[in-house]
């Protein structure tokens, strides 16, 4: 469960923006020939859109455009119009019928972005506000818009392109660093799945996976894998230096000066054999990003690139920290959080974002997942059950509403919220996994079976398996029950193994030994 899209500005304020703009623009041109009984309907149309009743303007501008054909100024207004009531689909093909005869009109490609990304359409959005960011660089509400919706396709380098543009316009826009950032934490996460499905035993894996560690304060793990990864690259330039981090971290402060001093003994970097380590090195950042596309980036390349991006991405959390409270401030805080397990922190953090944008029901989702993930099942469902009045195809709310009432003894209650949720989501493992278990203890053990069966991926602790046992045996499928045992018996086994061996590495050592 992950933080929803960036969104840029106050959504109704542009769009009076827009409609005061486009009669600025078309005014003359909607006053020819007009009868006094239109001017008089369209002074009443502009101000019932002032008052905020756009249903009632509406077929005003209707009656307007059939009486004055062709007229391009009153075919604005009513798409406007449309647009503001939420009638997306009835005002986009009059958005592109404008645009039809004024092609570089900044309202109406602007609105008609805004009604595709209301559809959550965001991919045809893309053409009208590069056109816009191209006839007005200054616009900030056409390029934050343009950065999120490169930011939800994925395409994190053209998003940090945009971003930093935005946050030059204005550095005081904490939305802007935010998208900044996270931009570049995607540009990471693409850098390091790439290194994974080429160079999965590299060494460079490790020492970046002892990175994430180290950020979510498992620093015994942490420090074992940069251990190993000085075994195999004992020149590699940084390694010392995190392992004086954790020291420092676990209160070993002697030991971290010698990791620092091993650290300033290293020799420089070969920029020949090493070309992305230099360029990391001297601080290079964004150059290394840029080339994160390259056909086919060597391992070492694409670990300096997700070295580069992560740094980058500090950087802009960084300077949103110096920026004055915002809500942009709290979900950074409650995204840590939920990634270090600190539940009811990033609770705290999301409460704090919500009574800064008090009603914004992306940051109710939160609080409600939050509360799940916290064990507070009953306020969870609570949550979930009144976002779901307004949102009841949610898959994500209906699992956690569902999930809550499995765990809350009352599995009857829960089946419908699982159902909505697996209709909205097939392939949401964990609603199979809840609704197998509520079936099971409904009784309804072969209707349980196949949902448990399609969740076992989800299985660390075994207890999937467990129940599917219980499952078969109830059924009547003895064979079945026996195997499913012995593989939760297995997972039980190797999990011990795990934790045995995890127990006798984790004391934190001193350098050297």
């Amino acid at each position: 469960m992950v933080a929803g899209p960036i969104r840029f500005g106050g959504r109704t304020a542009l769009r009076l923006a827009l409609f005061y703009l486009a009669a600025a623009v078309f005014g003359a041109a909607a006053l020819v020939a007009q009868t006094e009984e239109q001017a008089q309907e369209s002074q009443r149309a502009k101000e019932l859109m002032a008052a905020g009743k756009y249903e009632e303007a509406i077929p005003l501008y209707q009656k307007l455009v059939q009486g004055l054909p062709g007229n391009t100024g009153m075919l604005m207004n009513l798409a406007l119009a449309e647009h503001m009531a939420g009638r997306e689909n009835e005002s986009i093909p009059h958005f592109e019928a404008v645009l039809k005869a004024q092609p570089n009109l900044v309202p109406a490609l602007l609105s008609l972005a805004e009604a595709r990304l209301a559809l959550h359409d965001p991919k045809p959005a893309q053409a009208p506000l590069e056109k816009v960011v191209a006839l007005d660089p200054q616009n900030r509400d056409a390029r934050g818009m343009l950065a999120s919706v490169f930011l939800d396709a994925g395409r994190f380098e053209q998003a940090a392109a945009q971003f930093r543009e935005l946050s030059a316009l204005a550095p005081d826009d904490p939305q802007a660093w935010y998208g900044l950032g996270t931009s570049y934490q995607g540009l990471a996460g693409s850098a390091f799945e790439r290194l994974q499905k080429t160079a999965q035993a590299s060494p460079f894996v490790s020492a970046l996976l002892a990175d994430t560690r180290v950020q979510r304060r498992q620093y015994a793990s942490a420090f074992l894998l940069y251990r190993e990864v000085l075994k195999q690259l004992p020149k590699l330039h940084g390694i010392h230096t995190a392992l004086a981090e954790i020291y420092r971290k676990t209160g070993h402060a002697e030991w971290a000066a010698d990791e620092d001093a091993r650290e300033a003994a290293l020799p420089a970097a070969d920029c020949h054999a090493h070309p992305a380590e230099c360029e990391f090195l001297a601080g290079h950042d964004v150059a290394l990003t840029a080339s994160a596309h390259s056909a086919a980036p060597s391992a070492e390349a694409l670990f300096w690139q997700a070295k580069a991006a992560n740094e980058l991405a500090l950087q802009a959390f960084f300077r949103l920290g110096q920026l004055p409270e915002s809500v942009e401030q709290h979900r950074l805080k409650a995204e840590i959080a939920r990634a270090q397990r600190r539940h009811l922190e990033s609770l705290q953090e999301w409460r704090s974002a919500l009574a800064l944008a008090p009603g914004n029901p992306g940051i109710k989702r939160e609080i409600a997942v939050s509360l799940f993930m916290a064990a507070d099942y009953k306020s969870a469902l609570d949550e979930a059950s009144a976002l779901l009045q307004t949102d009841p195809r949610s898959a994500e709310l209906n699992f956690i509403a569902g999930d809550c009432l499995v765990r809350l003894e009352q599995p009857e209650a829960a089946i419908p919220y699982l159902r909505a949720a697996l209709a909205a989501d097939p392939t949401l493992r964990a609603a199979d996994a809840s609704i197998g278990l509520a079936l099971s203890r409904l009784g309804k053990s072969a209707e349980a079976i196949p949902h448990l069966q399609k969740a076992l991926d989800l299985d660390d602790d075994g207890s999937l398996h467990y129940q599917l046992s219980s499952a078969y045996r109830a059924a009547g499928q003895a064979e079945k029950a026996r195997a499913a045992m012995q593989e939760y018996q297995e997972i039980v086994k190797r999990n011990q193994e795990q934790k045995d061996e995890a127990a006798r590495d984790a004391q934190i050592s001193p350098p050297g030994k």
